[in-house]
This record gives structure tokens, sequence and C-alpha cells, in this order.
């Protein structure tokens, strides 16, 4: 257990954009899901074929999957039935879509893993609210607006960091730096997963960015004798210390 508090959840997703894989083979589906989303705060990836969404899931698992039944290639039951059977994405929050309504394949749908199970057509509005619905119960931390341990505050609405009865100055690219570590205290990040989840994807710089970025928010951070929250795992990465304020 972290001593990581999470306050003050809201209804829509909060600066540090949550994640949303849409994995769907209907191109104007997909994209009335991406504009949607997005509008709603999103950060959205779509991938059209069920082997891609595997691929990628692997690669880098996003907050919530929206899975539609087809696929291309590998079908959206035996996706989801592949998460549950990893560890690290066994608990990934996913959406089934379907043409099939019938009683009998939405338990099939739910009982292979499948969080929440929506028929198309479906309601727009209704997806949105039980997309955030969802990341509240199992990712809370992605949607609440105050990150807190010991005597560090993060405000993700105020985009305001304190320590103790001090402001801390961070930059645009220090602040998600240290929000993306608060929000999975103890668990260690490569710098190629920092640049993934901070940076993004499409962004062309050198892991050892990674380490000056570090470098300068433990600066200001820290100061005199303070505590260093940030922990550095030699030759593996770095993570958010979960004994931080314990002691």
């Amino acid at each position: 257990m972290n001593d990581i508090r999470i306050e003050n959840a809201k209804s829509g997703p909060a600066s540090a954009a949550p994640r949303v894989l849409v994995v769907e083979d209907e191109a104007p589906l997909a994209l009335l899901l991406s504009y949607n989303l997005e509008a709603e705060g999103f950060a959205v990836e779509h991938v059209e074929r069920g082997d891609e969404a595997e691929l990628r899931l692997i690669e880098a698992p996003p907050d919530l999957v929206i899975l539609d039944w087809m696929l291309p290639g590998i079908s959206g039951l035996e996706i989801c039935r592949r998460l549950r059977a990893r560890d690290v994405t066994k608990t990934l929050p996913v959406i089934m879509l379907t043409a099939r309504g019938e009683e009998g394949e939405r338990v099939r749908g739910l009982s292979i893993g499948a969080d929440d199970y929506v028929v198309k057509p479906f309601s727009v509005p209704e997806l949105m609210a039980r997309v955030r619905s969802l990341l509240r119960r199992s990712r809370p931390e992605r949607v609440a607006s105050l990150l807190a341990a010991g005597d560090l505050q993060l405000d993700r609405d105020m985009r305001r960091v304190r320590r103790g009865s001090r402001d801390v100055h961070l930059g645009p690219t220090e602040f998600r730096l240290l929000e993306y570590l608060m929000e999975k205290p103890g668990r260690v990040f490569s710098r190629a997963q920092l640049l993934d989840g901070v940076w993004g994807m499409a962004i062309d710089i050198d892991e050892r960015t990674v380490d000056v970025h570090v470098g300068r928010l433990r600066k200001v951070l820290s100061r005199g004798k303070e505590r260093d929250p940030i922990r550095t795992v030699r030759g593996a990465g770095y993570s958010f210390d979960e004994t931080f304020g314990k002691n």
C-alpha cells in the first residue's frame, strides 16, 4: 500500500489526460468516438485490427480500452481474454462494443473479463458517462484533481505544486513528469516509458532528456535537508518513492 492521497475526484479527465485506446474497424464510428473522447479531454489512440491492438497493449497499456467484438486479425473477445491473463493488464478497464444484443452474448462478454458491454447503435453521451464512471472506479488517480504524499501536494486543476508552506514553481514538462510519477508511487518507469507517458510517442528526443528533467525536478522539489521523493533505480529508471511521507 502507498500513501498517495487522492481527493476531489471529478467527473471529467484531469490535466494529464487519461489515455484511451479505441479498437474499432468501422472508420466512421472510430472517428466519432475519437472526436467525442478528445472533446472530453482524453488522449485517444485508434487502431483498426485486433493484432495491432494486441501489440499496442503490450507496448504501452492505456488507462482504458474501448474494444469492438468483431475485428480483423484477432477478435475483441480473444484480446480481452489475453488481457485478463497477463498480470500487467488483468485490471485494465475494458468496454466491449458489439452489435450482439442477446443476453447470452452479453453474459459471454462479461464472463471473459469485460467491465462493461455496450450494444450498437448506442448513445454517445451514455458511452462517455460509462467511460468516466469506469475510470473513477478503476483508475481514480487518473481523474483526481489532487495528488498528495507527505508534505507534497499536486493540484491538477490549479496547475500548482506545494511542499509544506511553499509553492514549488515547475515548468510544464516537470509538472507532467511529477504528476505521472505520483500517479503510481513505487512503480519503476524506464526512460523510454517516461518519454512515452510524459512527452508522447511521436516525440523524437534522446532518452537522456529524461535525466535532465528529473534533475531539474529534484532541484526545485527538495531544498536543504528536505527528503527527495524521487528514487533512482540503477539500470532501470525512476519512481516516486512509495515510502515518502511515511517517516
